[in-house]
């Protein structure tokens, strides 16, 4: 019986990279989710569709055609210079943060809103 080790390990290599990309992947959802939370919800509520205080503030709907319209550079020019009455996070997330977000947001406005 013959054994072949070079497939053998380039299936092992081959799992391990998976798992590890999945695990990564998972970790910077997990990462963005607890940014969106602590730097976001307050105003556009964990659906994005806008929590008590941000509908009094007029922030946007995830949801909304004008922001499903807009490009990913207009909404992260938003979230790092701030917009209206939206402060700006250049100083709190770094780019990548905001870059992650804005995936986010974008998976949010896909999401059904919640009926309040």
């Amino acid at each position: 019986m013959t054994i072949y080790r070079p497939a053998l390990t380039f299936s092992a290599i081959f799992f391990f990279a998976i798992t590890l990309g999945l695990t990564t992947a998972r970790a910077a959802d997990d990462a963005t989710q607890s940014a969106f939370k602590t730097n976001c919800v307050t105003c556009h509520g964990p659906d994005g569709s806008g929590s008590r205080i941000g509908k009094s503030l007029k922030v946007a709907d995830f949801h909304s055609d004008d922001v499903k319209k807009k490009t990913d550079a207009q909404l992260i020019q938003s979230v790092t210079e701030g917009k209206n009455n939206m402060p700006p996070f250049k100083n709190t997330l770094t780019a990548d943060q905001i870059k992650s977000l804005i995936g986010y947001v974008r998976e949010l406005g896909k999401a059904k809103a919640a009926v309040k």
